[in-house]
């Protein structure tokens, strides 16, 4: 089966989609598909890291089986001049704010009303998943899970990641905040995408600052499962490191992650700092401080975030996507 993925990475988008859609992509080609993706040579993309990991970029749309869409840019009246030319379409949303001419949607986010919110947005006989139950989650997050720890609450190992292209600058206003704080019995991890147009500022901070610097890394799960706390920003890594137990605050970068960040924190799964213009290197400052004081409110975190991304099999999305395909 032909699969062409629709997706796009840049510094304004970062890079999550494309992550995402490599981890659906590696999923389907274990299947025996055939996968493509379609992406745009914007700023900050990440072609070349779809190539290396052995898929075909193109830039034109061409006829497939399946076509699977994850981006905000795309709703129903590109998906319907597709339509023709290809035998089922696969929606990855999480903002619920157009219609989608789709037979199928994914979304593994928890907001309020999520079993609902897609009603009027999607086909009648649209299948839809939704639900951190259908949670895309790489290999490495998967073994890390059956590996995974309830955290006891003690931060002697941080980690500082901010997304791939982190385009608030979140990451040096970590690092300012900790310049000014006596953090010597902290280990700590600072992770940057290539799409971070301020990486070699960062790598030399943390080179000056005794950090350990990572840079467009495929173990992330690996340094999740060693920290004890992580500061981080909204998206789907805030499940990513529900996932493996791990706490964690979130900076909201970007308007889409302000739901899902409020209803996370809400549910005790992480600590919302808030929207990135209002959180300064003052209220890192504040709130590194502030790990020292609540470690029995850590370990609960810890705990909630396991609980809530529970499920009886990982990746289940991946057998409805074969149904719909063969159907």
């Amino acid at each position: 089966m032909d699969v062409l993925i629709r997706t796009d990475a840049s510094i304004e988008i970062g890079s999550g989609h494309v992550m995402r859609c490599v981890t659906i992509a590696e999923l389907l080609r274990g299947r025996g598909c055939i996968v493509t993706f379609m992406m745009e040579s914007l700023p900050g993309n990440l072609i070349g890291y779809v190539e290396r990991k052995g898929f075909r970029v193109v830039q034109v749309f061409q006829p497939t089986d399946l076509c699977i869409i994850d981006h905000y840019g795309i709703d129903e009246r590109w998906e319907r001049t597709i339509r023709s030319n290809v035998k089922k379409i696969v929606v990855i949303d999480d903002l619920a704010n157009r219609p989608h001419d789709c037979d199928m949607l994914i979304d593994q986010n928890v907001v309020p009303d999520y079993k609902r919110r897609y009603d009027l947005l999607v086909p009648k006989h649209c299948v839809r998943l939704l639900g951190p139950k259908y949670l895309i989650m790489r290999e490495e997050f998967i073994r890390k899970r059956h590996l995974t720890r309830i955290r006891d609450g003690n931060v002697q190992r941080l980690l500082i990641f901010m997304g791939g292209s982190d385009p608030t600058n979140e990451t040096m206003k970590v690092l300012a905040a900790m310049c000014v704080l006596d953090m010597n019995y902290l280990q700590v991890d600072v992770v940057v995408g290539s799409s971070n147009v301020r990486k070699s500022e960062i790598e030399s901070l943390c080179t000056e600052l005794g950090y350990q610097f990572h840079f467009q890394i495929d173990y992330m799960a690996e340094l999740m499962g060693q920290a004890d706390f992580s500061i981080g920003a909204g998206g789907s890594t805030t499940w990513e490191r529900c996932y493996v137990g791990l706490p964690s605050s979130s900076t909201v970068v970007a308007e889409n992650q302000m739901v899902a960040t409020e209803t996370a924190a809400m549910l005790g799964a992480v600590y919302n700092l808030g929207w990135h213009e209002h959180v300064t290197v003052d209220t890192y400052k504040e709130f590194i401080q502030l790990l020292l004081e609540n470690q029995g409110e850590w370990k609960k975190m810890s705990e909630r975030g396991i609980g809530l991304t529970q499920t009886t099999r990982p990746n289940p999305w991946v057998e409805n996507i074969m149904e719909l395909i063969k159907s």
